[in-house]
């Protein structure tokens, strides 16, 4: 879980830090650092409100425990957080190129209107986007314990790191494009992703809600059971011990979503997510390279009719 919340978080506030980040530089750039403080006001008020939304939804939690009905809320969470965890990297990717520019464009309006509650609402609704994002990925690794998360080790330093590459990136002292930071911890958000699609379609499984054609299409209990008690288990029954520890496997399965025994439709629901991944990824590497391709085109258009012209 504190691997999971670390990642997130550092994505998550890395993200709210350099937009922000690029407002307020901006802001100095342009000899406008009297708006400064409306900036980080919409930020520090976007803050509390999300600790606002991460109590109000432990609230919602504890009333759906209260009615023995909290399984079903935990894997609806799941299931939404995987499609949100992979929105979300595909967003940054196409986005990020643009960021700059578009942030910049918008602060250009709110100076010229002297529209001091745009920019305020602006970096409350930047802010708030992660924030809310962040509580519904914890309550989704946790199973609704959305405090553990939060006052763990993982999300605290995940804010550590996120503000410190921050820092780095403004101060002009990083060497490591943001693209390859980005790609990097994609990889392993896509990997959280398709472990809880399949946590949940394992939940949903042992509820009788759906079958299984194979409930276990193959068995590595002997290698790496997914839990103590399964490592224990097997000791009992075959007199030797799985070859790695059941803590290992309980890291895994709540990183990854490992299974040492998982059934036929976890499988092909693993495998078909990153299929899809692929696909999705390969087609807009594509399209960029067609427009890419298209934009060299007219440019060339537009200067061959020029050499005409002269």
């Amino acid at each position: 879980m504190e691997v999971q919340a670390l990642l997130i978080t550092f994505r998550e506030v890395l993200e709210a830090l350099l937009i922000v980040g690029i407002i307020t530089s901006y802001l100095k750039r342009v000899n406008h650092t009297k708006y400064t403080k409306y900036v980080w006001l919409g930020a520090g008020l976007a803050v509390v409100a999300s600790v606002a939304v991460a109590l109000l939804f432990q609230v919602v939690f504890t009333g759906f425990a209260a009615m023995g009905s909290e399984i079903y809320l935990k894997i609806s969470i799941m299931f939404i957080s995987a499609l949100l965890l992979t929105q979300m990297v595909f967003w940054m990717a196409e986005h990020s190129r643009e960021m700059k520019k578009n942030v910049e464009g918008k602060m250009d309006r709110f100076i010229t209107t002297g529209n001091v509650v745009g920019m305020v609402i602006h970096s409350f609704l930047v802010v708030l986007r992660e924030g809310v994002e962040t509580v519904f990925f914890f309550a989704a690794i946790t199973g609704g314990n959305i405090g553990a998360a939060m006052q763990g080790w993982g999300a605290i330093t995940g804010v550590v790191i996120a503000a410190f590459v921050s820092y780095i990136f403004f101060k002009g002292t990083m060497r490591v494009p943001l693209k390859t930071f980005f790609q990097v911890t994609g990889a392993f958000i896509i990997l959280i992703a398709a472990g809880l699609l399949v946590q949940g379609i394992s939940m949903l499984q042992d509820l009788n809600i759906i079958g299984s054609v194979m409930p276990h299409v193959y068995d590595l209990t002997w290698l790496l059971p997914e839990h103590p008690i399964d490592y224990d288990h097997y000791l009992r029954d075959h007199g030797v011990a799985p070859l790695l520890s059941g803590d290992v496997g309980v890291f895994l399965k709540a990183l990854f979503g490992y299974s040492s025994m998982p059934s036929l439709e976890e499988v092909i629901a693993y495998v078909g997510y990153f299929v899809v991944i692929y696909l999705l990824i390969t087609s807009r590497q594509s399209k960029t390279a067609k427009n890419e391709k298209q934009k060299n085109t007219n440019v060339e258009a537009l200067q061959s009719e020029t050499k005409h012209v002269i």
